[in-house]
């Protein structure tokens, strides 16, 4: 078994001392799991200010693109968990996440929280994923 941590440079640098996925390789195959994403850009600017939508479409973007630095998509995820600041915006979030999932389902965990580290961002997601083993691009 192998564990790894990479920063795709794909995506805006984490704003704090972690990494945005820690990769196990083992056998044949790779499990992916990305640390919580928010919408933020390149400078570390909210994306989206009061818009769950737009939100959504960030943070989804930048999991499929750290996704794509590994070799995987969406339909590799198996596990996405999600922390809403406002549950009432639910189908916002759902609606975007279906572009991005379509009709596949993995396992799913949505709660709602009080606030999220950074000021204005109204969800935070993460996701876990399985894939056969390529070398990372990122």
């Amino acid at each position: 078994m192998r564990i790894t941590f990479d920063n795709p440079d794909t995506v805006p640098a984490p704003p704090g001392v972690y990494s945005h996925v820690a990769r196990v390789d083992s056998g044949d195959g790779a499990l992916l799991f990305i640390a919580g994403q928010i919408a933020v850009d390149e400078t570390g600017a909210l994306v989206g200010e009061d818009d769950m939508t737009a939100q959504s479409h960030q943070v989804l973007g930048m999991i499929e693109r750290i996704l794509a630095a590994h070799g995987a998509s969406f339909s590799d995820v198996v596990q996405i968990r999600t922390f809403l600041t406002d549950m009432d915006r639910l189908a916002e979030y759902a609606a975007a996440r279906k572009v991005y999932h379509g009709e596949y389902h993995p396992t799913s965990t949505t709660v709602e929280v009080s606030r999220l580290f950074h000021p204005g961002a109204l969800l935070e997601v993460e996701v876990v994923a399985a894939v056969r083993s390529v070398q990372a691009t990122g």
